[in-house]
């Protein structure tokens, strides 16, 4: 989507530090926010977990 950052913590509505933390592996997302990326960027959750290489719908 070429998003930066800022927008995508906009969508997301949460903190950029907290969205960071994440992007560095400081912090674990929550299930929900793996849901959210999943619908925003019309993938699969496995792809989001680096689990297929494969980029299906999230539906």
């Amino acid at each position: 989507m070429d998003l930066t950052q800022e927008e995508l913590v906009k969508k997301l509505d949460m903190h950029k530090t907290t969205y960071t933390n994440y992007e560095q592996g400081k912090r674990e997302p929550p299930f929900e926010l793996i849901i959210k990326l999943a619908k925003l960027y019309d993938v699969s959750i496995d792809y989001i977990a680096g689990l297929t290489n494969i980029r299906k719908s999230y539906k």
